[in-house]
């Protein structure tokens, strides 16, 4: 029994596919298959049903599933410790980041990379409803996030960034007069706001439910800038961070939005209890050395 062959098998048995497993640990379909023919005729006992559409674990598959995992985590509980120990850190970085922010996460996995050459390093872009989702599931170690006033549990956080949330029009819209007005205010008119699943999108529904109405969004973008745009030519309110709209004067009138205020926040966030791995740690270690909160008005 070979370890690639435990780590092949549950790679399989969590995506339901072969094809999926491959393309996940790298290596062609046929040699993952063979590897795991080769555990079961070791043990005599088929894991894997392969009959349906998707993969399935059988019986004993079932059974296995647990042991296997837990002698992966184990070899690499075993290889975090020497590293530790011998001063090293090495190994692999999953950091996620929402689309648009002015953290300098560059800087900061460019020294991480500088300090811990070693480590290999993969950045995923996604709204902050998937980033969480893959922080809870253990698939990233930490991520640029956009939260609201509460904290998501089982989630550790440093906030880098927290402003108030404001509606931006042109200049020759018919809320351009008014330099703060209410949420209410928004009720019936259209919104130009970014997608559902990122933080401010959230922020927006949950203050507009608190106030018995819901958003008419008129338009989506996944990017601010387009979003600031659209608004400029006077298709609507824009929804978006004061410093991001006030950076833009020619263009786009602030309107400060007031009885509820709406605030975001930006967080590097990690699980809670701190990541397992060494490399995850020396990560969390540098952004909180590195990266400060910067609280707008």
């Amino acid at each position: 029994m070979e370890l690639r062959q435990l780590e092949y098998f549950v790679t399989v048995a969590e995506q339901r596919s072969f094809t999926r497993a491959a393309e996940q640990v790298h290596v062609a379909q046929p040699g993952v298959s063979a590897q795991i023919r080769k555990l079961e005729r070791e043990l005599g006992q088929e894991l894997l049903d392969r009959s349906g559409r998707e993969v399935r674990l059988t019986a004993v598959g079932e059974a296995v599933l647990p042991y296997a995992r837990a002698a992966l985590a184990a070899v690499a509980g075993v290889r975090a410790a020497v590293d530790e120990l011998a001063g090293l850190v090495r190994g692999h970085l999953s950091v996620g980041t929402v689309t648009s922010h002015d953290v300098d996460l560059p800087g900061l996995l460019a020294a991480f990379h500088d300090a811990h050459p070693e480590v290999e390093i993969t950045l995923t872009e996604a709204n902050t409803d998937q980033l969480l989702e893959g922080l809870w599931a253990g698939h990233l170690d930490a991520a640029i996030v956009s939260l609201g006033s509460e904290t998501p549990p089982g989630l550790d956080v440093l906030v880098v960034a927290d402003q108030p949330v404001v509606a931006a029009v042109s200049h020759d819209h018919e809320l351009a007069v008014h330099p703060v007005i209410s949420l209410d205010t928004l009720r019936g008119r259209p919104l130009i706001s970014l997608p559902r699943g990122t933080g401010l999108r959230t922020r927006l529904d949950e203050a507009c439910a608190a106030a018995g109405f819901v958003p008419k969004i008129a338009f989506e973008a996944s990017d601010p800038q387009i979003l600031a745009q659209l608004a400029a030519r006077g298709l609507g309110a824009a929804i978006l961070p004061r410093a991001f709209a006030a950076a833009r004067p020619r263009e786009l009138r602030v309107i400060t939005i007031d009885r509820p205020a709406l605030r975001g926040r930006l967080a590097f966030a990690w699980r809670a209890g701190g990541p397992t791995s060494p490399a995850g740690r020396a990560l969390v270690s540098r952004a909180r050395e590195t990266l400060g909160v910067a609280e707008g008005e």
